[in-house]
């Protein structure tokens, strides 16, 4: 198959989002200098070495690796991935924060493996999906081969607990299951079983209950559980149409949680309006739109499912960030892709990105 260049308008929009997104989360960064005890410098270094400039090189790595060794190692990676995440509950290696052992500490660095287990989800998912296409109406060899991997998955993410990330990781899969030809009533049907194994958790997780009770009645403990919703909302509103201007947020100095983690975009609206949040709603609906272009010219089921799940979970992690800033989804502590405060979740994203361009070289014109 004669290689191509790559998709260079999906690269532009990622080069855009790198530069405006790093400039969004140095203004946002800036409220860490008025938090007793937050280091900006450190904050900024990580950002831009490990993840703006990490995550650009592993983007050209992976653009230069064609697509069909991915499913060559499919298994090995996915193996790989799940002994690395579950490396956080050895003691000495794996840290807590919030509750929640999510985190390995290696050479001094904070890293989160299920960012790495969510790509190579998407590629074993993807492998496995293009071998058995054909008898995804049978549920023994088809259906069933695919709720095991995501069971497994499932289990390791809910033991950190990591619900918001495993979430993405089922819609990726979804996507993907009915990309490769899987029926609309099984997907239903495994969309149904999802909702009762989250009211299960809901009702034994009082984290989750808090969360949807939030998202139901903002008003609700507006000074513990609703705080943060609360605080968004006012962000986005003292935006008005322009904003305030870059660098000239209030609310991240002192009253909005995680102003360069999953709050971001609340800053980003308070600073250019409403304008410059439909700008940056339109740049993510355009990613997602060339990214299914590239998926649809794909060459092969193969390529078409890894570029389906990479760009379904980019782009859904973004629907779910902003909605749950403005009040339109209960709060999940996602980070908002391209932005938010993790280079390692920088670094997957771009690198994950790359696999796209790869693909892209040779998808049918």
């Amino acid at each position: 198959m004669k290689e191509k260049q790559i998709d260079k308008t999906l690269l532009g929009l990622v080069i855009v989002f790198m530069a405006g997104g790093f400039l969004v989360f140095s203004s946002a960064s800036l409220g860490l200098l008025a938090r007793e005890g937050a280091q900006f410098s450190s904050v900024a270094f990580n950002q831009l070495i490990f993840g703006l400039l990490g995550g650009s090189i592993m983007m050209f790595i992976t653009s230069q690796i064609h697509y069909r060794y991915w499913r060559k190692f499919a298994f090995y990676i996915f193996f790989i991935a799940c002994v690395l995440t579950l490396l956080v509950f050895v003691p000495g290696l794996g840290f807590s924060h919030g509750g929640a052992q999510r985190w390995l500490i290696i050479g001094g660095f904070s890293i989160q493996p299920a960012e790495f287990l969510k790509i190579a989800y998407v590629i074993y998912v993807a492998t496995i999906l293009s071998g058995i296409h054909k008898q995804l109406h049978n549920f023994k060899h088809g259906i069933l081969p695919f709720l095991l991997v995501t069971g497994c998955v499932g289990i390791i993410m809910l033991l950190q607990p990591n619900t918001d990330t495993f979430a993405l990781m089922v819609v990726s899969g979804l996507a993907m299951f009915v990309s490769a030809g899987g029926r609309w009533r099984d997907l239903f049907l495994m969309i149904f079983l999802g909702i009762i194994l989250l009211a299960i958790l809901a009702f034994s997780r009082s984290y989750i209950m808090d969360r949807l009770t939030t998202f139901i009645d903002p008003s609700v403990d507006p000074q513990g559980k609703s705080y943060q919703l609360n605080q968004s909302l006012i962000a986005i509103g003292a935006g008005g149409l322009t904003g305030r201007g870059y660098g000239q947020s209030i609310q991240k100095f002192h009253h909005l949680p995680e102003p360069i983690g999953d709050s971001v975009f609340s800053v980003f609206a308070e600073e250019f309006g409403f304008a410059g949040s439909f700008i940056m709603l339109a740049l993510f609906s355009f990613f997602t739109l060339r990214g299914y272009h590239i998926a649809t010219h794909a060459p092969d089921l193969f390529s078409l499912l890894l570029v389906v799940g990479i760009i379904t979970m980019i782009t859904f992690q973004a629907l779910l960030n902003i909605s749950a800033m403005i009040g339109i989804a209960p709060l999940m502590g996602l980070p908002l892709p391209f932005i938010s405060h993790g280079g390692t979740a920088l670094l997957t994203t771009l690198a994950s990105v790359g696999i796209v361009l790869n693909v892209s070289k040779y998808q049918r014109r």
